[in-house]
């Protein structure tokens, strides 16, 4: 639609009118579109939204995720794709460590499938949007930041627009070093769980994975790649289909989550298989469940607590107004990962035929 927008009616600082001629509306519905009205169909707020988005609407906004004047909101926006699990409070412990010294408050929104979200944030001031493990699309992104709103993704599922910063962990390096610890217990014939297939992080894992075992003349067989869509019941079920012949059974599975490291544990569990006597696990992520485990997980850490930090200081840093970097010129941010050896992993010898686990 948008794309083919004559140039005569672009210009360097493009308005509610250009969006309204662009999108086949009034001038009005742009305005509740982009307050954050209800009473316009989804149709025509996708419409608005992509508008603006080509166009490159932005609304002049004076706040800063810094600090914020007289009257002016004290309020950190943080959109989260769920609560379960320890992963997102370790997000929200590292954003408050910076907002609470700069004396701002976070009201922690749940996302939902019909995108409504974007609407009720921008119906209440903020100095900003934080989006973590959410599946937006790039007109519900633009439509914050035509607002006014500084927003920045934190751990993406798929690629962000050009022109929004975002925050994630070095997950290919993480498999990378999965991988490489594995193999370095000589465990050859392995199997991997992936969370979702859509999912960019969950990608970059498995490849950083098969990459390693490419590289040390072990490749992996494509019918011990699987997904679980991050969900421990179906990894459990997942691995039992994986451990389910004794003859060609892994010796190690490495699931691209910690809590579907844990559906790997109840299926060994369920099986009689010992970990990691019979079987060695290795997570991602390195949430608290991980050293709770019976044995604690080996996993590959994300420094999430540190990636929520990161994120708040972004809002600052990008907002044009704020003497930060441009739309243009949006950074990512990768923190890096690391392996934490506990005792769900053993060493290997191979002898006749056979493995035989001996002690780390």
């Amino acid at each position: 639609m948008t794309e083919s927008l004559p140039k005569a009616r672009r210009s360097a600082r493009p308005t509610m009118v250009q969006i309204a001629e662009a999108a086949g509306t009034s001038v009005p519905t742009v305005s509740k579109v982009l307050n954050g009205g209800t009473d316009v169909s989804a149709a025509t707020r996708e419409r608005v939204m992509e508008a603006a988005r080509e166009l490159g609407y932005h609304r002049r906004s004076r706040r800063t995720a810094a600090g914020a004047g007289a009257g002016e909101s004290r309020l950190v926006d943080v959109v989260v794709g769920g609560i379960e699990g320890s992963w997102i409070s370790r997000v929200l412990e590292g954003v408050e460590s910076e907002t609470s010294p700069a004396g701002l408050d976070l009201v922690l929104t749940l996302a939902d499938d019909e995108g409504t979200w974007v609407s009720r944030i921008l119906r209440r001031p903020s100095v900003g949007v934080i989006v973590v493990l959410v599946d937006t699309t790039a007109a519900q992104l633009h439509a914050l930041s035509a607002a006014g709103r500084q927003v920045v993704v934190l751990d993406p599922s798929s690629r962000p627009p050009g022109d929004i910063p975002s925050v994630g962990a070095t997950n290919w390096e993480g498999g990378r070093l999965a991988a490489e610890h594995l193999v370095s217990a000589g465990h050859r014939d392995v199997a991997v769980i992936g969370g979702s297939r859509a999912h960019l992080y969950s990608s970059a894992r498995i490849d950083g994975f098969l990459t390693a075992y490419r590289d040390a003349g072990a490749p992996v067989l494509p019918e011990r790649v699987v997904h679980a869509d991050w969900d421990r019941a179906v990894a459990h079920s997942a691995a039992l289909t994986l451990l389910g012949e004794s003859a060609a059974r892994p010796s190690a599975i490495f699931a691209c989550s910690d809590l579907m490291a844990l559906g790997v544990y109840d299926a060994a569990a369920e099986i009689g298989l010992s970990v990691p006597d019979q079987l060695s696990v290795v997570g991602f992520d390195d949430v608290r469940e991980a050293s709770w485990a019976a044995p604690p997980l080996t996993t590959i850490q994300q420094p999430i607590r540190e990636m929520g930090s990161a994120a708040f200081r972004m809002l600052g840093r990008l907002h044009p107004e704020s003497g930060g970097a441009t739309s243009a010129s949006a950074p990512r941010i990768e923190l890096e990962t690391r392996l934490v050896v506990r005792d769900s992993t053993t060493r290997l010898l191979e002898t006749a035929g056979s493995a035989r686990a001996l002690e780390a």
